[in-house]
Protein backbone atom coordinates (compact mmCIF):
# COMPACT_ATOMS: atom_id res chain seq x y z
CA UNK A 1 0.00 0.00 0.00
CA UNK A 2 0.92 3.61 -1.12
CA UNK A 3 1.45 5.45 2.48
CA UNK A 4 3.51 8.61 0.90
CA UNK A 5 -0.13 10.02 -0.51
CA UNK A 6 -1.52 13.32 1.42
CA UNK A 7 -3.60 12.62 4.81
CA UNK A 8 -6.59 13.63 2.62
CA UNK A 9 -6.75 11.49 -0.24
CA UNK A 10 -7.37 8.40 2.38
CA UNK A 11 -10.71 6.83 3.71
CA UNK A 12 -10.81 7.04 7.29
CA UNK A 13 -13.02 4.80 9.59
CA UNK A 14 -12.73 5.97 13.36
CA UNK A 15 -14.05 3.20 15.65
CA UNK A 16 -14.52 2.49 19.08
CA UNK A 17 -15.80 -0.81 20.60
CA UNK A 18 -17.23 -1.39 24.04
CA UNK A 19 -16.43 -4.64 25.39
CA UNK A 20 -18.02 -7.25 28.72
CA UNK A 21 -14.27 -7.19 29.74
CA UNK A 22 -10.67 -6.15 28.79
CA UNK A 23 -9.07 -8.99 27.47
CA UNK A 24 -9.38 -10.24 23.99
CA UNK A 25 -10.50 -14.48 23.45
CA UNK A 26 -12.02 -13.95 27.17
CA UNK A 27 -13.89 -11.40 27.00
CA UNK A 28 -16.74 -10.06 23.86
CA UNK A 29 -17.49 -6.89 22.29
CA UNK A 30 -21.13 -5.87 23.61
CA UNK A 31 -21.15 -2.33 21.19
CA UNK A 32 -19.51 -0.89 18.16
CA UNK A 33 -19.35 2.71 16.47
CA UNK A 34 -17.78 3.29 13.43
CA UNK A 35 -18.05 7.07 11.18
CA UNK A 36 -16.28 7.10 7.86
CA UNK A 37 -14.51 10.01 6.42
CA UNK A 38 -13.22 10.69 3.18
CA UNK A 39 -12.03 14.50 2.15
CA UNK A 40 -14.10 16.74 4.80
CA UNK A 41 -17.14 14.67 4.48
CA UNK A 42 -18.50 11.72 6.56
CA UNK A 43 -19.82 9.29 4.23
CA UNK A 44 -21.07 6.48 6.50
CA UNK A 45 -21.67 5.06 10.26
CA UNK A 46 -22.30 2.04 12.05
CA UNK A 47 -23.77 1.45 15.55
CA UNK A 48 -25.22 -1.41 17.13
CA UNK A 49 -25.43 -3.43 20.74
CA UNK A 50 -23.74 -6.98 20.56
CA UNK A 51 -24.83 -9.75 23.07
CA UNK A 52 -21.80 -11.67 24.64
CA UNK A 53 -21.31 -14.81 25.54
CA UNK A 54 -21.58 -14.51 29.15
CA UNK A 55 -23.09 -11.80 31.07
CA UNK A 56 -21.11 -8.81 32.43
CA UNK A 57 -20.28 -8.24 35.67
CA UNK A 58 -21.13 -5.02 37.21
CA UNK A 59 -18.07 -3.58 37.10
CA UNK A 60 -17.79 -3.71 33.52
CA UNK A 61 -21.69 -2.34 33.47
CA UNK A 62 -20.25 0.75 35.68
CA UNK A 63 -17.91 1.48 33.15
CA UNK A 64 -19.87 1.99 29.62
CA UNK A 65 -23.50 1.59 31.11
CA UNK A 66 -24.35 -1.23 29.02
CA UNK A 67 -26.52 -3.62 30.81
CA UNK A 68 -27.29 -7.24 30.31
CA UNK A 69 -30.39 -6.58 29.69
CA UNK A 70 -29.89 -4.03 26.98
CA UNK A 71 -27.93 -6.57 25.19
CA UNK A 72 -30.10 -9.44 25.74
CA UNK A 73 -31.58 -9.29 22.74
CA UNK A 74 -29.38 -8.15 20.22
CA UNK A 75 -27.54 -9.76 17.38
CA UNK A 76 -24.08 -12.03 17.61
CA UNK A 77 -20.75 -10.67 16.50
CA UNK A 78 -20.91 -13.92 14.19
CA UNK A 79 -24.00 -12.44 12.32
CA UNK A 80 -22.55 -8.82 11.92
CA UNK A 81 -18.98 -9.36 11.41
CA UNK A 82 -19.35 -9.68 7.39
CA UNK A 83 -21.45 -6.57 7.80
CA UNK A 84 -18.43 -4.80 9.78
CA UNK A 85 -15.73 -5.90 7.20
CA UNK A 86 -17.31 -4.42 4.31
CA UNK A 87 -17.79 -1.63 5.64
CA UNK A 88 -14.09 -1.08 6.82
CA UNK A 89 -12.63 -2.79 3.54
CA UNK A 90 -10.14 -0.06 2.33
CA UNK A 91 -9.81 2.62 4.91
CA UNK A 92 -7.53 3.35 6.99
CA UNK A 93 -9.03 2.85 10.95
CA UNK A 94 -8.44 5.27 13.97
CA UNK A 95 -8.96 4.41 17.35
CA UNK A 96 -8.22 5.79 20.59
CA UNK A 97 -6.02 3.30 21.75
CA UNK A 98 -6.54 1.35 18.78
CA UNK A 99 -4.27 -1.66 19.98
CA UNK A 100 -6.93 -2.14 22.30
CA UNK A 101 -9.97 -1.82 19.77
CA UNK A 102 -7.83 -3.96 16.76
CA UNK A 103 -7.24 -6.72 19.14
CA UNK A 104 -10.62 -7.68 19.85
CA UNK A 105 -11.89 -6.96 16.16
CA UNK A 106 -8.91 -8.62 14.50
CA UNK A 107 -9.96 -12.03 16.39
CA UNK A 108 -14.00 -11.88 15.55
CA UNK A 109 -12.57 -11.86 11.65
CA UNK A 110 -10.45 -14.71 11.94
CA UNK A 111 -13.01 -16.70 13.69
CA UNK A 112 -15.14 -16.65 10.61
CA UNK A 113 -12.53 -17.11 8.25
CA UNK A 114 -11.84 -13.29 7.04
CA UNK A 115 -8.22 -12.55 6.23
CA UNK A 116 -6.93 -9.36 8.29
CA UNK A 117 -7.12 -6.25 6.15
CA UNK A 118 -3.92 -4.95 4.62
CA UNK A 119 -3.62 -0.86 5.65
CA UNK A 120 -2.41 0.22 8.91
CA UNK A 121 -3.93 1.55 11.31
CA UNK A 122 -3.80 5.14 13.31
CA UNK A 123 -3.84 5.01 17.43
CA UNK A 124 -5.16 8.71 18.29
CA UNK A 125 -3.71 8.48 21.66
CA UNK A 126 -0.50 7.77 20.68
CA UNK A 127 -0.62 11.23 17.85
CA UNK A 128 -1.97 12.97 20.74
CA UNK A 129 0.82 12.16 23.24
CA UNK A 130 3.10 13.28 19.81
CA UNK A 131 1.17 16.47 18.96
CA UNK A 132 -0.82 17.94 21.18
CA UNK A 133 0.98 19.58 24.55
CA UNK A 134 -1.05 21.90 27.49
CA UNK A 135 -2.99 19.16 28.50
CA UNK A 136 -3.09 16.89 31.96
CA UNK A 137 -3.70 13.82 29.83
CA UNK A 138 -4.74 12.52 26.29
CA UNK A 139 -7.52 10.60 27.43
CA UNK A 140 -10.24 11.01 25.03
CA UNK A 141 -12.08 13.04 27.27
CA UNK A 142 -9.81 15.25 28.06
CA UNK A 143 -8.71 16.29 24.40
CA UNK A 144 -12.72 16.12 23.73
CA UNK A 145 -12.88 19.53 25.78
CA UNK A 146 -9.62 20.82 24.88
CA UNK A 147 -10.45 21.20 21.65
CA UNK A 148 -13.74 21.84 22.30
CA UNK A 149 -15.74 18.98 20.69
CA UNK A 150 -19.43 17.89 21.06
CA UNK A 151 -18.19 14.39 22.82
CA UNK A 152 -21.90 12.96 23.14
CA UNK A 153 -21.94 10.22 26.11
CA UNK A 154 -18.80 9.17 26.90
CA UNK A 155 -17.68 5.32 26.85
CA UNK A 156 -20.74 4.99 24.27
CA UNK A 157 -19.33 3.04 21.09
CA UNK A 158 -20.48 5.74 18.88
CA UNK A 159 -20.17 8.94 20.69
CA UNK A 160 -16.88 8.06 20.97
CA UNK A 161 -15.93 7.14 17.54
CA UNK A 162 -16.52 10.44 16.33
CA UNK A 163 -15.07 12.48 19.04
CA UNK A 164 -12.07 9.82 17.85
CA UNK A 165 -12.48 11.24 14.38
CA UNK A 166 -12.55 14.98 15.60
CA UNK A 167 -9.30 14.25 17.25
CA UNK A 168 -7.53 12.51 14.94
CA UNK A 169 -8.12 15.41 12.51
CA UNK A 170 -6.96 17.98 14.83
CA UNK A 171 -3.58 16.34 14.81
CA UNK A 172 -3.81 15.77 11.26
CA UNK A 173 -3.91 19.76 11.53
CA UNK A 174 -0.78 20.01 13.72
CA UNK A 175 0.94 17.76 10.85
CA UNK A 176 0.72 20.24 8.29
CA UNK A 177 -1.55 20.20 4.94
CA UNK A 178 1.20 18.60 3.33
CA UNK A 179 1.92 15.66 5.93
CA UNK A 180 1.26 12.32 4.21
CA UNK A 181 0.04 9.10 6.28
CA UNK A 182 3.64 7.40 6.72
CA UNK A 183 4.73 11.03 8.57
CA UNK A 184 1.55 10.17 10.56
CA UNK A 185 2.66 6.59 11.44
CA UNK A 186 6.17 8.12 11.99
CA UNK A 187 4.48 10.64 14.36
CA UNK A 188 2.67 8.06 16.69
CA UNK A 189 5.94 6.16 17.14
CA UNK A 190 4.44 2.68 16.57
CA UNK A 191 3.42 0.97 13.45
CA UNK A 192 0.30 -0.62 14.22
CA UNK A 193 -0.94 -3.39 11.23
CA UNK A 194 -4.01 -5.58 11.48
CA UNK A 195 -1.78 -9.00 10.95
CA UNK A 196 0.36 -8.12 14.11
CA UNK A 197 -2.83 -8.64 16.03
CA UNK A 198 -3.56 -12.50 14.31
CA UNK A 199 -4.30 -15.33 16.60
CA UNK A 200 -4.60 -17.66 13.84
CA UNK A 201 -1.01 -18.66 13.93
CA UNK A 202 -0.01 -22.60 14.48
CA UNK A 203 1.70 -22.36 17.28
CA UNK A 204 0.73 -25.46 19.85
CA UNK A 205 1.17 -23.42 22.70
CA UNK A 206 -1.18 -20.16 22.02
CA UNK A 207 -4.06 -23.01 20.75
CA UNK A 208 -3.52 -24.68 24.08
CA UNK A 209 -3.84 -21.58 26.09
CA UNK A 210 -6.66 -20.38 23.35
CA UNK A 211 -8.89 -23.74 24.12
CA UNK A 212 -8.23 -23.41 27.83
CA UNK A 213 -9.81 -19.59 27.85
CA UNK A 214 -12.85 -20.69 25.72
CA UNK A 215 -13.86 -24.04 27.65
CA UNK A 216 -12.04 -22.53 31.33
CA UNK A 217 -9.97 -24.87 31.92
CA UNK A 218 -6.60 -23.89 33.99
CA UNK A 219 -2.85 -24.54 32.29
CA UNK A 220 0.27 -25.45 33.33
CA UNK A 221 3.03 -24.15 31.83
CA UNK A 222 6.87 -23.39 32.33
CA UNK A 223 7.44 -19.59 31.96
CA UNK A 224 11.41 -18.58 31.19
CA UNK A 225 10.82 -15.08 33.13
CA UNK A 226 10.13 -13.75 37.22
CA UNK A 227 11.33 -14.64 40.19
CA UNK A 228 10.70 -18.76 39.91
CA UNK A 229 11.89 -18.98 36.27
CA UNK A 230 11.66 -22.26 34.38
CA UNK A 231 9.14 -23.77 36.91
CA UNK A 232 6.11 -25.23 35.99
CA UNK A 233 3.18 -22.82 37.10
CA UNK A 234 -0.43 -23.39 37.62
CA UNK A 235 -2.58 -20.62 36.09
CA UNK A 236 -6.06 -19.71 35.05
CA UNK A 237 -5.47 -17.68 31.59
CA UNK A 238 -8.31 -15.01 31.33
CA UNK A 239 -7.26 -13.39 27.91
CA UNK A 240 -4.28 -12.72 25.19
CA UNK A 241 -3.31 -9.38 23.64
CA UNK A 242 -1.00 -8.72 21.20
CA UNK A 243 0.41 -5.47 21.76
CA UNK A 244 3.11 -4.03 20.07
CA UNK A 245 5.27 -3.66 23.84
CA UNK A 246 5.38 -7.55 23.75
CA UNK A 247 2.11 -10.24 23.47
CA UNK A 248 0.87 -11.37 26.66
CA UNK A 249 -1.36 -13.98 28.49
CA UNK A 250 -2.96 -12.44 31.26
CA UNK A 251 -3.93 -15.37 33.81
CA UNK A 252 -4.41 -15.71 37.52
CA UNK A 253 -1.59 -17.09 39.36
CA UNK A 254 -2.62 -19.61 42.08
CA UNK A 255 0.30 -19.33 43.65
CA UNK A 256 0.43 -15.60 43.82
CA UNK A 257 -3.06 -15.74 43.98
CA UNK A 258 -3.52 -12.33 42.20
CA UNK A 259 -3.80 -12.23 38.05
CA UNK A 260 -0.28 -11.33 35.95
CA UNK A 261 0.91 -10.66 32.59
CA UNK A 262 3.18 -13.60 30.97
CA UNK A 263 5.16 -12.56 27.99
CA UNK A 264 4.14 -15.27 25.32
CA UNK A 265 8.14 -15.71 24.01
CA UNK A 266 8.76 -16.75 27.45
CA UNK A 267 5.77 -19.21 27.89
CA UNK A 268 7.35 -22.69 27.37
CA UNK A 269 5.19 -26.72 27.53
CA UNK A 270 1.49 -25.35 28.25
CA UNK A 271 -0.90 -28.47 29.19
CA UNK A 272 -4.41 -28.02 29.56
CA UNK A 273 -5.36 -29.13 33.42
CA UNK A 274 -8.58 -31.39 33.02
Amino acid sequence: MNLELPLNEYTYIAFDTETSGAYPVGFDIVELGAVKYYKGQEIGSLQFLLKPREPMSDFIIGIHGITNEMVADSPLMKDKVHEIYEFFRGAIVMAHHCPFDLGFLAIEYEKVGLPLPPEPALCTSLLARKLVHGVENHKLQTLVKHFSIDGGQAHRAYDDAKSCLSVGLECFKKLGDDATLAQAIKSQGKQLWWRDYSLAKNESSLKTMIEAIQSKKDIEMVYQGGSAKGEIRKVKPIGIVRNPDGDFLQAFCFKDQKDKRYYLTRIKDVAVVY
